[in-house]
């Protein structure tokens, strides 16, 4: 069934890039930068709101964990989404969604509906970049898709590492409403575009959504994310039962991921699953997606750190904590296109080594900081972690969806998006609860939050440097499918 307004189709030239086509990527590259500026925002912004609020340092967290866990959740379902209904209908729903969500956290009397509105924010943005990755993969003729995914890598890097920045000035001078109230208005531009802009693309199904898959879904990625951030629990004190619930929730959570795939395998026979597992066949996909995962975690739990430890015990206002992210995070941008096109020429190995490298040395180096260190070295490791994420990003994306068919573009962006939002959301839970449980421990013993918090600090980046050594691994065994314009990927 074909769209019932003017369409695109989808099959690339063999040189270029329908023109149609080129402007629904660039109002998506648009919103999409937005909307993820958005989601690291409040990594600044939480101290002052512990504080306003009344409220502890793991509950404030929740700002950022509940975005990225709603993500998790609405993003498997974007596979079927992207199949059954128009691109004009699927990014009018995700930018009203995302608009809605920013007027509500702009009006918010108090925390409950100011999580409200960042999940109702989080539900917009998780339809955004699977929409954007497969609009990109069908558009985009294959020996121009590094250069073309180095502008998602960009939006994928630049936005979360300027959003803490943009936060600390609006925090420093407005206050921290103006943080929505800002974001909003483009939010409004964004959707009025689209509006008159956006192009339908390709061909939509008729297939019926699979209501008990989504049942099996939320409480599947949710019970995972949600029991990983609890771990640690009462941070310093809790009863045995207390403890052992962040596990039994885990354990539900796999135990329903379990149902969800035993689901999607029944489904695929029809073509009719909600999440297509197939594309899981592919191995250079399975390994692509498991460093993006590992990287996510890194990224995101780094980033939601990083400030309160800039700010509790570096003792750094909320700008300048802000500014020490800015240089990196320019960087990234001005290197994503230039990565795609070195991806391009020589391939995965060559930004993928040196990339998992850095960020792994950068996270090591942090786990050595105290409040003595100078604020020019933390931003020369900031640099240097960006710089290790700007080439990783853009060989994962084009070498993870390259590998698949085109019939399973929608289906592979949505299970790359879900695990690098699962890896988000748990780095950033399980990094927090590490400082929290030294924080709030060292305090009960008197000590002043700085003190307090430096051990909580080193564990927390150590831990993540760890993780981050197993991309270092996994970067060798990445490959650039050798792709027909026709989409029939030669690695497997």
């Amino acid at each position: 069934m074909t769209t019932d307004t003017a369409t695109v189709r989808t099959q690339p030239a063999h040189d270029t890039i329908d023109p149609a086509g080129m402007r629904v990527i660039w109002l998506l590259l648009i919103a999409a930068f937005v909307a993820i500026l958005n989601e690291t925002t409040m990594a600044i912004a939480i101290p002052e709101l512990n504080a306003t609020l009344g409220i502890p340092p793991e509950q404030g967290q929740w700002l950022t964990s509940a975005f990225m866990l709603t993500m998790a959740v609405v993003i498997p379902t974007t596979g079927f989404l992207l199949q059954r209904f128009t691109t004009r209908q699927v990014f009018l729903a995700a930018i009203i969604s995302f608009a809605l969500g920013t007027a509500i956290c702009l009006v918010a009397p108090g925390f409950g509906f100011l999580l409200i509105g960042r999940i109702v924010q989080a539900a917009g943005t998780g339809i955004m970049m699977p929409l954007l990755m497969t609009t990109m993969m069908n558009v985009v003729p294959a020996h121009s898709r590094g250069r073309m995914m180095g502008r998602v890598g960009l939006v994928i890097s630049l936005a979360p590492a300027l959003g803490p920045t943009l936060s600390g000035v609006i925090l420093d001078n407005l206050g921290w409403r103006w943080i929505f109230g800002i974001i909003l208005p483009i939010a409004l531009v964004a959707m009025t575009l689209g509006a008159k802009w956006m192009t339908n693309l390709g061909e939509t199904t008729q297939a019926p959504i699979d209501v008990l898959s989504i049942l099996l879904s939320a409480p599947a990625f949710g019970g995972i994310v949600f029991g990983l951030s609890q771990l640690g629990g009462g941070h310093g004190g809790g009863s045995s039962d207390s403890s052992a619930t962040p596990w039994l929730v885990l354990a539900g959570g796999v135990v329903f991921l379990g149902f969800f795939v035993w689901r999607q395998l029944v489904l695929q026979r029809k073509s009719e699953a909600l999440l297509d597992l197939r594309v899981f066949a592919s191995r250079n996909f399975v390994v692509a997606v498991i460093m993006m995962a590992v990287v996510a975690l890194a990224m995101f739990g780094t980033f939601s750190l990083l400030p309160l430890y800039l700010q509790d015990v570096a003792e750094l206002a909320p700008t300048q904590a802000g500014l020490v992210l800015l240089p990196g995070a320019v960087l990234m941008g001005l290197l994503g296109p230039v990565m795609g096109r070195i991806y391009d020429a020589r391939g995965p190995k060559t930004l993928l080594v040196p990339g998992t490298i850095m960020i792994a040395a950068a996270l090591f180096t942090y786990a050595t900081v105290s409040p003595a260190t100078p604020t020019w070295f933390l931003v020369v490791v900031q640099i240097v972690m960006s710089l290790g994420l700007a080439s990783s990003f853009t060989p994962l994306f084009s070498a993870s969806l390259g590998s698949l068919p085109r019939r399973l573009y929608s289906h592979g962006s949505a299970a790359l998006n879900t695990l690098q939002q699962v890896g988000g959301a748990a780095g950033t839970a399980v990094l927090i609860a590490i400082y929290s449980s030294f924080l709030h421990e060292g305090e009960a013993q008197g000590l002043a939050t700085p003190e307090a918090g430096t051990p909580g600090a080193h564990a927390a980046f150590f831990t993540a440097a760890c993780i981050a050594l197993v991309p270092v691994v996994l970067s060798f065994f990445v490959r650039k499918p050798e792709e027909s314009e026709a989409g029939a990927p030669a690695a497997h």
